[in-house]
């Protein structure tokens, strides 16, 4: 069987049913070889698309062909705005470019200072990438971006400076034990910054609803009710997501710190903290996302009795986000 199945234009080209399906179509979003495909391909991948549109495709065009021309336009230009997504905010740049900030993250020995940038820079790419790959079909208030990236900031920020305090005075801890314990810090941090950051983005849909769709896609009525629902999910995607990132690389490093190599050669434990990183936002951080549809499900009978009258269906679909 083809792994190029029959093209459709805005769809996903994997199941997004099924687990490995999701972390497929994952791999293909955060692919870093997009950042490099030049304008003339761009445009060749964009014109492809739209003769598909037309229905004025050349002979010989394959499925192939077309999906990676739709992963090409997809990766780089905005769905909403049809502008190009500027290079460190793409999806495809989300690990090359973030990857440092992870290193940075987890560095050793973290002074007041360095862990307060580190926790500001680290929301701060978090929140330009967010901006940039935004739902722009409707209109979200800027002070909505803004209130988000405050909160999560000073969530960032406090959290870890407090548990860094808080660690430093623990009278029971050896420093060896301190300086392990310290590692973790960060992941806690920006969990909590996650979950603020969700609820100060999106809290508006709490009072105003979210569009609930039939098995054929159709908008059959707006619940609140379902709101609630896919904050909470989306909230928990959020703290489960910097988990792979976050915790595999303090603990494997801990365990490669103690061979002779690095104990040896103390100039090559940057770099392997650097490798450590990226291998885990590179191929955990898909696997992390994978976990949880795009998509839920939710019984009409748990919704308001507005939407039970306007559909015939026992259950009813939201998009969540991410």
């Amino acid at each position: 069987m083809s792994d190029y199945p029959h093209f459709q234009l805005g769809k996903p080209r994997f199941d997004q049913n099924t687990f490995f399906g999701r972390f497929r179509h994952f791999l293909d979003v955060i692919d870093p070889s997009t950042l490099f495909v030049s304008e003339k391909r761009l445009q060749d991948s964009i014109d492809l698309l739209q003769r598909f549109k037309d229905g004025s495709l050349p002979p010989g065009v394959t499925n192939e062909q077309l999906w990676k021309a739709q992963k090409i336009k997809q990766a780089i230009i905005h769905p909403d705005t049809n502008e190009k997504i500027l290079m460190p905010f793409r999806m495809s740049g989300f690990v090359p470019f973030g990857t440092p900030v992870v290193v940075g993250l987890l560095l050793p020995n973290q002074t007041l200072m360095s862990t307060i940038f580190w926790q500001w820079l680290n929301q701060s790419h978090n929140a330009c990438v967010n901006y940039s790959n935004r739902n722009a079909s409707r209109q979200n208030p800027t002070s909505a971006f803004v209130y988000g990236y405050l909160g999560a900031v000073t969530s960032a920020v406090s959290i870890a400076v407090g548990l860094n305090v808080l660690i430093q005075r623990a009278k029971g801890f050896s420093p060896t034990t301190r300086l392990l314990v310290q590692r973790f810090v960060p992941f806690p941090a920006v969990a909590s910054a996650n979950v603020c950051n969700v609820v100060l983005m999106r809290g508006s849909e709490l009072s105003e609803g979210i569009n609930v769709l039939d098995k054929n896609g159709n908008v059959v009525g707006t619940s609140k009710v379902a709101a609630k629902h896919a904050l909470l999910e989306t909230a928990l995607t959020r703290i489960v997501m910097p988990m792979p990132i976050l915790v595999l690389p303090p603990m494997i490093m801990a365990n490669l710190e103690k061979l002779p190599l690095l104990q040896g050669n103390p100039r090559l434990v940057l770099p392997v903290h650097a490798a450590v990183c990226l291998a885990s936002f590179a191929f955990a951080l898909p696997l992390a996302i994978s976990l949880f549809p795009q998509t839920s499900q939710i019984f009409v009978e748990k919704l308001e009795p507005e939407i039970a009258k306007a559909t015939d269906s026992t259950i009813v679909f939201y998009n969540k986000g991410l």
